[in-house]
């Protein structure tokens, strides 16, 4: 079996320190922790050792502060949010303004593979669209019109279909979340 350098405990002034540091309020890192604010609470507040995940989290954290800023979800200028998603994993934020034809992306993998658009990090709005399409049935596909009708939609448009199907693919774990601003 494997073992590592990692420390078992860790004291609640430890946790406090490194949140603080980072300029992380309680609400901030009991979200990047998965855990309750009062659990934060408690954790800073304990005079005895702490033990568990949050111990190779502060190590990581200590290490690799930047990992905390590129988590971080940007507030979306745009009227449309799309949230690329592998199975519960963030992958591509798409923000999109379609009246101007607007986009910006935020990628929350260093995967190329699990982004949406690959290793482009500025998508032109041509772009957006055949993503969109690349997530659809193919508009040549045979009895579509019955697809569509199954659909309850009239005519083929990608957008329309990924909010009825939210564009998973029988073949990947990838699909989409849409967030109107």
């Amino acid at each position: 079996m494997t073992t590592y350098a990692v420390s078992n405990e860790i004291y609640g002034k430890t946790i406090r320190s490194m949140r603080k540091r980072l300029g992380l309020t309680q609400a901030e890192l009991a979200s990047l922790a998965n855990v309750s604010v009062e659990t934060i609470d408690q954790w800073e507040s304990a005079t005895e050792a702490i033990n568990g995940p949050i111990v190779t989290l502060v190590r990581v954290f200590n290490e690799y502060p930047q990992i905390v800023e590129n988590m971080v979800i940007p507030e979306n200028p745009y009227p449309l949010r799309l949230w690329y998603m592998r199975d519960n994993e963030v992958c591509t934020i798409i923000d999109v303004d379609e009246r101007l034809r607007k986009v910006r992306i935020h990628n929350y993998t260093t995967d190329y593979i699990s982004r949406a658009f690959g290793i482009n990090d500025r998508p032109t709005f041509e772009e957006y669209e055949a993503f969109l399409e690349s997530r659809c049935f193919p508009r040549t596909r045979d009895k579509m019109k019955l697809i569509l009708a199954d659909l309850g939609l009239p005519f083929y448009d990608p957008f329309l279909i990924i909010e009825k199907t939210e564009g998973r693919m029988a073949e990947d774990n990838y699909w989409i979340r849409i967030e109107r601003g």
